[in-house]
């Protein structure tokens, strides 16, 4: 949810507090008895116990550009490094590279590769539910063929005049984009095969879309798709623009937990749910809240994750963390606890430095019962 979701509006409900504090929206109950939520996600608090809610995440970073880079990559931004994303780093360890899809799909605008290059980079799509463009081969394929070993004789040439690194990549682009659009498996990005009333429980939205793509995706083997929900800096109105949001996200979400439990897929997908940062504990003046790093809440489901239970607390008028503080590294060594990826293992900067995909942190054993 890039903008920074309000966690007290939201997942960490102040009931008692002031009302500059609590703000309008009332808390529900959900699946989980003891366990609510606010008003405006009323389907996935019927999933709750599917649903392991953090609200203990702490982190220093209250830049939108800076945390959203941090919360992709584990690191701060550093002018000599392109880090990669975690999911480049997932899929380095976990891709099949013989698999004709995208290793990383993204549904909005993300993070890429960093040093670990183009095999890694996100391939982005901007209009969910479609075939992306440019995917229709406009000739037979023994013709498509031709034209490639064409293109190879031309880049030869260029490589052997001193190109060789932009052939290299140029041919690794190109080699990724002909596999998947010669693959049988390029029709997952569609969804008019689905049912109507899946697409409906799901949500007539880009972003109930994305995430109903999300589910074809990963069933046909695609390894880490992330959907983008813009919207979320909410300095001002901030309860009306959540209301409308959240209709948009909490049945889209919701499906999509049920969907993967449906089809047995929840068990080895790990669904994380989170913004990069939360929002202060205090109404302003016109209406919103601030950025606030200090505390906020992210919600995780499937990969093991033992269902619902609330991980750590804030303090009563949600300003601090009042017990059980979970860093950005200590979420993603669960994130790789949960997908059997290693996150210790290094690569080498092109400055020759070894980095961690994950430097520190610890995993959140609570999640994992």
């Amino acid at each position: 949810l890039f903008g920074g979701p309000s966690h007290i509006d939201l997942w960490d409900m102040k009931p008692s507090a002031p009302v500059e504090v609590r703000g309008e929206f009332d808390q529900i109950q959900t699946s989980v008895p003891g366990l609510v939520i606010g008003e405006h996600l009323p389907r996935t608090a019927k999933w709750m116990d599917r649903v392991a809610l953090i609200r203990s995440m702490t982190n220093k970073e209250g830049n939108h550009q800076r945390a959203s880079y941090q919360l992709h990559t584990g690191y701060v931004p550093s002018g000599s490094v392109k880090h990669p994303s975690l999911s480049a780093s997932i899929a380095e360890q976990l891709a099949d590279p013989k698999f004709e899809l995208p290793p990383v799909v993204s549904v909005g605008r993300t993070t890429g590769s960093g040093f670990l290059g183009v095999d890694y980079e996100p391939f982005t799509v901007r209009t969910p539910g479609q075939l992306p463009q440019n995917v229709a081969v406009p000739v037979s394929n023994t013709r498509y063929r031709r034209r490639l070993g064409l293109l190879g004789r031309l880049e030869g040439e260029f490589a052997g005049r001193g190109g060789q690194a932009v052939v290299a990549n140029h041919r690794k682009l190109y080699k990724k984009s002909s596999r998947m659009v010669l693959s049988q498996n390029v029709t997952a990005f569609d969804i008019a095969d689905e049912s109507e009333s899946l697409k409906q429980k799901y949500g007539d939205t880009s972003f109930g879309r994305g995430c109903l793509l999300a589910r074809r995706l990963v069933e046909s083997g695609v390894t880490f798709v992330e959907i983008v929900s813009r919207g979320w800096d909410t300095h001002l109105d901030i309860f009306d623009r959540i209301a409308a949001l959240a209709e948009q996200v909490d049945p889209a979400v919701a499906t999509l937990v049920e969907d993967l439990e449906d089809r047995g897929l929840l068990e080895k997908t790990l669904v994380v749910w989170m913004g990069e940062f939360g929002r202060t504990p205090k109404v302003n003046a016109r209406g919103g809240r601030d950025h606030y790093p200090r505390v906020f809440s992210a919600a995780v489901a499937g990969g093991g994750v033992l269902g619902g239970q609330v991980i750590g607390s804030s303090t009563a008028n949600g300003s601090a963390v009042a017990d059980r503080p979970v860093s950005v590294p200590d979420l993603f060594c669960s994130v790789c606890h949960s997908l059997k990826v290693d996150p210790r293992k290094e690569h080498l900067s092109p400055l020759g430095r070894p980095m961690k995909v994950v430097d520190g942190g610890e995993v959140v054993q609570e999640l994992f019962g």
